[in-house]
């Protein structure tokens, strides 16, 4: 069983990917053989304006799941495959 802390943490992570459009992106980024994709590469892919792709990368920022980098106008992100890791850990410890 999972104490409180763990499953408020957990919840945040699971909301973040309950989103189909944010499950692609997580998958882009994971993909990319460069490790990281700037915002400006998410949208084409996914069909979505950019300041509707920024706010869903809000959302996995914040969850942990990818860290987010300015540089210059352009955000670039990086996934932070711990957090799904840690994620998957507690239910098949």
């Amino acid at each position: 069983m999972v104490d409180d802390a763990t499953a408020q943490r957990l919840a945040k992570v699971f909301k973040a990917l309950g989103d189909p459009n944010r499950v692609k992106l997580f998958s882009l980024i994971t993909a990319s053989a460069s490790g990281e994709m700037c915002v400006c590469d998410l949208t084409e892919p996914v069909g979505l304006s950019q300041p509707t792709v920024s706010h869903h990368m809000k959302l996995l920022v914040e969850a942990g799941l990818v860290t987010r980098e300015q540089r210059g106008k352009w955000a670039y992100y990086q996934p932070a495959t711990g957090t799904l890791a840690e994620a998957a850990r507690v239910f098949t410890a």
